[in-house]
């Protein structure tokens, strides 16, 4: 009996026909890409069916050994990509080795992807203040109970934790714990990509030396 294959063959000559998409305006003449950022950002939100803010992040441990996970943008304009976290996390423990990362945002639904690359430095302490108290108060207790990234022995430790903080904070204000925060990536380098049929797509990648410099951009080969 032969197993159903878990990964897909590559599409057929009538697969890219049957899926290939043609679209209005011209992706290589925009100059701002926080600008086309946004654009993408609203398609997606409109088509994606879940966390259309979700994107990869991917920092360096002090070995060298290259570390990835999915989070949450937040906020973002020409300062930067903005993301919370516990800072005693594994991705905490290594932006503080070394601050430089990289994000990848994937929109399947509307078939485009955005690659950026920069150095990375803490938010201010009011806005992480401010976005902290934006937060359902039962996030802002688990931030309290959560060891992020380390060892857990059983579910129901955590439980226990957060009903211990609960009853800690009662219906009191739940302020931000002082290990929690949020991070700033600064780009200097911005690639948006666009499918094509027959893995013809489109990349325009924007780079800058640094934050303040302006930007260039190029034509990549797919």
């Amino acid at each position: 009996m032969s197993k159903e294959p878990l990964i897909p063959p590559s599409p057929s000559e009538k697969d890219y026909h049957d899926t290939a998409h043609d679209e209005p305006g011209d992706l290589f003449a925009r100059e701002d890409p926080f600008a086309l950022f946004a654009d993408w950002l609203r398609m997606a939100d409109k088509k994606e069916p879940n966390d259309p803010n979700a994107m990869c992040l991917a920092t360096v441990d002090e070995t060298g050994m290259p570390d990835a996970r999915m989070v949450l943008l937040k906020d973002f304009d020409e300062a930067g990509f903005v993301f919370y976290t516990n800072t005693h996390s594994a991705k905490g423990r290594e932006l503080a080795t070394n601050p430089k990362a990289a994000l990848v945002f994937h929109w399947k639904s509307i078939r485009r992807q955005v690659r950026v690359r920069g150095h990375v430095s803490p938010v201010s302490a009011k806005e992480a203040d401010e976005y902290f108290a934006s937060r359902a108060r039962d996030s802002r207790i688990g931030a309290w109970a959560s060891k992020q990234s380390q060892e857990l022995e059983s579910r129901f430790a955590l439980e226990k934790r957060v009903a211990k903080k609960a009853a800690e904070f009662g219906l009191g204000k739940v302020p931000r714990p002082p290990f929690w925060s949020g991070y700033r990536l600064a780009p200097t380098q911005i690639e948006f990509w666009r499918d094509r049929p027959f893995r013809l797509h489109d990349r325009l990648v924007f780079i800058r030396e640094k934050v303040d410099a302006p930007w260039t951009q190029k034509r990549l080969y797919p």
